[in-house]
């Protein structure tokens, strides 16, 4: 495709939507559906790469005349609305950097971002305006909160880097991921992050293959992370194809916006179609267009099952934020062994190994972690350029020339490999990763908690519950009471799917000899607790807010 090379040397995300513009001016590039502009009380409507433009180009002026520039930081806390995509070009094509905040954090949260990330400014929808003008002043920091509409942005006096004009290796956006310590890490991502990502998107071909000026892709993920940020609008841009944002998924009204949309392509996470198929069937099943879904994580036992009723495949996936698209591996080609969590063999752009403990490889069917890397003289094409601020976490994630995925997988004689658990500490509840250090950490704080131990509890729906084991500093307090007391205490924090789904008081928490948290004894104490009378389950507490 000589057209996605041509606007792949524009080197800036901005540049090549621009080079897209001049190709698809009139084509639809951006749709929201009535659902989804009734949440964010705004009106339904369509916009053309033309029409893109001139948002993003209005936007562009107001940024330049009050001095943003490279080297700088602007949150977004804007949901999945149309406007994530104006600012984000827009500041783009400045050399400013953005920092997606998703709408679910709360003041924990908020405050260790804005400050790790030093945010000069951010834009936000208007009923979170307030939490973050907050969070700013109790970590000392000044930021700019600006509405979405981008009206009231103005000049702080700070004068940006005198840097080179923007190009591939430009920060393009901060990232945050759960890590394994507690705080999320900020994943540094160039504009060669992204566009690469959408050039393999268009053109992995197979049972993905995207045809061009023709896709419309409906995607429910959320704009804070890669997989809707880098893949699906990289992807639609360079095709001249069609994104749908919706505000979440609606189990409810999932068809109706899929056959709204016209969606050809949609985008799924593994509790999805446990969801959707426990609805009741109907003839319009297969009334649809979809050709296929990228995700990953469905329940072996669902995969099958779902094809078959819905009449599409569902092509499962593995990548990281840290990875980006410099190491994705995917069933895209027949065979695709339904229902034996294979998620592919990956290509001859990607080089892979499967170790132990000791770094040794181990033999075909036996588990280990998945390291990779990019084939050829660049191993770190197409992957995240660091952690920010931690070059000592950056450097141990690429040990020996390798990046350690922190996840445990089985490859087989054939090559194919099989998703088996994570390594890591942490917990993945319907499609977020979870730290328990940092739920932990959160609990802890609460006067009533002398320890606080979390671990993963299978959940048939969302995958993993967040299970907390608590020793109260007053046995006497311990129940129903004290765990809905920590819940709130939580909510306040965090965001609501960090929540504790089940906590169990116990008198003590299973730890080493230096005191830490033995994770593998926890993880056992956990599940043996989950049936026991000390458990009190509070997953109805876990809803999402308003806003």
């Amino acid at each position: 495709m000589t057209e996605l090379a041509a606007a792949y040397s524009s080197g800036t995300v901005a540049a090549t939507f621009a080079a897209c513009t001049s190709q698809y001016a009139d084509r639809e590039f951006l749709s929201l559906l009535p659902e989804s502009a009734s949440a964010y009380g705004i009106e339904p409507r369509s916009w053309s790469y033309r029409d893109t433009a001139a948002a993003v180009q209005k936007l562009q002026r107001a940024y330049a005349a009050a001095a943003f520039g490279p080297g700088q930081r602007v949150g977004l806390l804007l949901r999945n609305r149309p406007e994530f995509i104006f600012h984000w070009f827009a500041l783009n094509a400045l050399g400013v950097s953005v920092v997606p905040l998703s709408a679910e954090w709360r003041a924990s949260e908020l405050e260790f971002v804005i400050g790790h990330s030093e945010l000069r400014a951010a834009v936000s929808i208007a009923e979170r305006s307030r939490d973050l003008a907050t969070a700013a002043q109790a970590i000392g920091r000044k930021v700019d909160v600006i509405t979405a509409d981008g009206t009231d942005i103005r000049s702080s006096g700070e004068t940006p880097a005198a840097d080179a004009q923007p190009g591939l290796d430009t920060e393009c956006a901060l990232l945050y991921t759960s890590g394994t310590t507690g705080k999320p890490k900020g994943c540094v991502l160039p504009n060669e992050y992204f566009l690469h990502a959408g050039s393999w998107y268009a053109t992995v071909g197979g049972l993905c293959t995207v045809r061009p000026t023709t896709e419309r892709m409906l995607t429910p993920l959320p704009m804070t992370h890669m997989n809707a940020m880098a893949f699906s609008t990289m992807c639609m841009m360079l095709t001249g194809g069609c994104l749908i944002l919706l505000d979440r998924f609606h189990p409810r009204s999932w068809w109706q916006s899929v056959r709204e949309a016209r969606a050809t392509i949609v985008h799924y996470l593994g509790v999805m179609p446990a969801i959707l198929l426990a609805a009741p069937e109907t003839s319009g099943d297969q009334c649809h267009d979809v050709r296929f879904g990228f995700g990953a994580g469905v329940s072996p036992k669902h995969h099958q099952a779902f094809e078959q009723r819905f009449g599409f495949p569902l092509i499962e996936g593995w990548a990281m934020t840290e990875t980006g698209a410099g190491a994705v591996v995917i069933a895209n080609r027949e065979p695709r062994w339904v229902g034996t969590a294979c998620f592919g063999i990956p290509d001859t752009q990607v080089e892979s190994r499967v170790v132990n403990d000791s770094g040794a490889d181990v033999a075909p069917d036996v588990t280990g972690e998945l390291l990779v890397r990019h084939a050829g003289p660049r191993p770190r094409y197409g992957f995240f350029r660091g952690y920010l601020k931690e070059p000592d976490a950056t450097a141990e994630a690429w040990h020996g020339g390798w990046f350690h995925t922190g996840d445990l997988v089985a490859r087989d004689s054939s090559g194919r490999f099989r998703f088996i658990d994570r390594r890591k500490n942490l917990i993945r509840r319907s499609g977020e990763n979870i730290s328990a250090v940092e739920v932990e950490a959160v609990l802890a704080q609460h006067p009533s908690v002398k320890t606080a131990a979390v671990a993963p509890v299978p959940d048939e729906i969302r995958g993993d519950e967040v299970f907390a084991c608590i020793v109260p500093r007053d046995p006497d307090a311990a129940g129903p009471s004290l765990a809905r007391t920590l819940a709130d205490w939580c909510r306040e924090r965090l965001a609501y799917y960090k929540i504790p789904g089940y906590v169990a008081f116990c008198a003590a928490v299973p730890l080493t000899s230096t005191e830490k948290i033995q994770r593998t004894a926890l993880r056992d104490l956990a599940r043996q607790l989950l049936s026991e009378r000390s458990c009190v389950d509070i997953r109805s507490l876990k809803r999402p807010p308003a806003a």
